[in-house]
């Protein structure tokens, strides 16, 4: 809580206007709360075990890309919340992305129905609730349950998410990062799985053992460790999410005819006994639009709102190297005009570098039924500001819908603490029909680019034509290993002109053929070692 002598001299206008009804505490907590520019409604006040209605909690939104957390224990309300924040940031012309774990977030484009909950809560925080719908896309990684396919090329994943997913050690992701380094440098797509081992193979085999001697090689033992983490994985079924068509995040940032933000809703339901796979493809997108988003600097509203749900499973034995890049990632991303929400049990389960970056809060209850839950108890009240409440009591009596806000000011300061009574969403609180999700699939625009995937050369079958079918070019008179060395060692006063010697390089063939199908993409690399486009378009 800020210090109270940094507390504004008297209160906003809108609240003074009530200040005899509000007791002195909550009239400072609420004159917080009281901004001049535009701003999402949270819900009401609650002091001493009271909903005050008059005293309103709310977020500015020129703050929500500073990021935020949403926190509490399974049943409080974390997924209404996302609703309810997603609904306002659409209407106020923001887009937003969700991931949708357990299927309830796709009556997002439904108007809600009213019942006596809903009218109890509207009532309570003096909520004028209006049944809305909202524009929505929905999307299936990999196209593994209802939605438009999400898919990326493994060149675009890139070895330290990759490494993440095959759950490698430090040396084995080295490794994989020198493997990435040779198909790029010699323009050899990794599009899916299969190239990938193709160049593995490739590379520890008697003719391509020598490629990376110079550079550290890769020892059969590793190659093996990545070839069987590799089988592993798409045992799991896990190969159709790699590959193309690509899917361009920049898609994400659509708004409506209307001019609301689409609410893209990507659901994992049918994904989520895999959450080491969906939790690394959700960094793949955060990541993909860092490299490709401009500088915006301070904005008057987010460019995009990204929600982070099961978070803690990005960092579950992430490599230094992994969890450095969230940082910086988080950190920078910022000033693209993009907010990041974290969404999981605790803040324990983010770390601390990463919730340093995080400066709006919205905490459900916690329960204490172990010593280990009142450890994890402890640790969240001492995230907060100091607060009038006693926030280890407040935070373990909270109901379903009820939470505990600080978020930035309008200056960028913290808010005093609030306990909140949160406002009721205004769409379907559950999924929608499957029929009619179906529809709104097969409707989408987006659904013919990117429903069909497509399987065209790359690393595989390149590797492959170049070895399986290098006795048939020698029964048409190609010449042998031991001719060609020949033929290139010029004579006495027929040496090749420096072009000449460019244009009949290796590299240079190589790259020319990767030109075809890479239309003259220059391939490189940044956070987390995904690839950066200089030729992608961007809407």
């Amino acid at each position: 809580m800020p210090d109270r002598e940094t507390m504004p001299s008297a209160p906003a206008p809108e609240v003074s206007e009530r200040a005899a009804a509000l007791p002195q505490e909550a009239l400072k907590i609420a004159s917080g709360y009281a901004f001049s520019g535009p701003a999402l409604h949270l819900g009401a006040l609650l002091w001493d075990g009271t909903c005050l209605p008059d005293a309103q909690i709310r977020v500015p939104l020129a703050m929500l890309n500073r990021h935020g957390l949403v926190a509490g224990a399974t049943g409080t309300g974390k997924t209404k919340t996302l609703q309810l924040i997603a609904e306002q940031l659409s209407a106020q012309g923001v887009p937003v992305f969700l991931a949708d774990i357990k299927g309830d977030l796709s009556g997002i484009a439904v108007p809600g129905r009213p019942d006596a909950r809903v009218e109890g809560r509207a009532k309570d925080v003096h909520q004028q609730w209006t049944a809305t719908g909202f524009p929505a896309e929905y999307y299936a990684l990999g196209g593994i349950g209802r939605g438009i396919p999400v898919r990326a090329t493994v060149t675009g994943f890139g070895p330290v998410l990759l490494s993440k997913v095959l759950r490698l050690n430090r040396t084995q992701e080295q490794s994989l990062a020198l493997i990435f380094h040779y198909a790029d440098s010699k323009g050899l797509e990794l599009i899916d799985l299969k190239d990938l081992r193709a160049v593995v193979t490739f590379l520890t085999s008697d003719e391509g053992r020598q490629e990376l001697k110079t550079i550290g090689g890769l020892s059969a033992a590793t190659a093996g460790v990545i070839l069987r983490s590799l089988t592993a994985f798409e045992a799991q079924g896990a190969s159709g999410f790699f590959g193309e068509p690509e899917f361009d995040t920049a898609e994400l940032l659509r708004t409506g005819e209307d001019g609301r933000g689409t609410v893209s809703v990507l659901e994992l339901n049918a994904v989520q006994d895999r959450p080491q796979l969906f939790s690394t493809f959700l960094m793949w997108l955060l990541a993909d639009l860092f490299h490709d988003l401009p500088e915006l600097g301070d904005v008057d509203k987010p460019r995009l709102v990204f929600f982070l749900d099961e978070a803690h499973l990005l960092f579950d034995d992430a490599s230094e190297a992994f969890l450095e890049s969230i940082t910086q990632t988080v950190r920078l991303i910022r000033s693209k005009g993009v907010g990041v929400f974290f969404v999981t049990q605790t803040p324990k389960d983010v770390p601390a570098d990463v919730l340093a970056q995080l400066g709006n809060r919205v905490q459900h209850a916690l329960r204490a039924f172990t010593p280990d839950d009142q450890k994890a108890l402890n640790a969240t009240v001492k995230t907060f500001p100091k607060s009038p409440y006693d926030l280890e009591e407040v935070l373990t009596n909270l109901g379903t819908g009820e939470a505990v806000v600080t978020v930035l000011s309008e200056k960028g300061a913290p808010t005093p603490v609030a306990a909140t009574r949160l406002r009721a969403p205004e769409s379907l609180m559950g999924p929608v029909g499957q029929e009619a999700l179906d529809r709104a699939v097969e409707e989408s625009p987006l659904y013919e680019r990117y429903a069909r995937a497509v399987d065209r050369e790359s690393a595989y079958e390149r590797l492959t034509d170049d070895r399986g079918g290098q006795g048939d070019r020698r029964g048409r008179g190609a010449k042998g290993p031991d001719e060609m060395r020949d033929a290139a060692t010029p004579v006495e006063g027929d040496r090749p002109s420096a072009v000449e010697q460019v244009v009949g390089s290796g590299v240079f063939k190589s790259l020319a053929r990767s030109v075809g199908t890479q239309i003259g993409r220059e391939i490189t690399r940044s956070l987390f070692g995904t690839a950066r486009r200089s030729g992608r378009r961007r809407r």
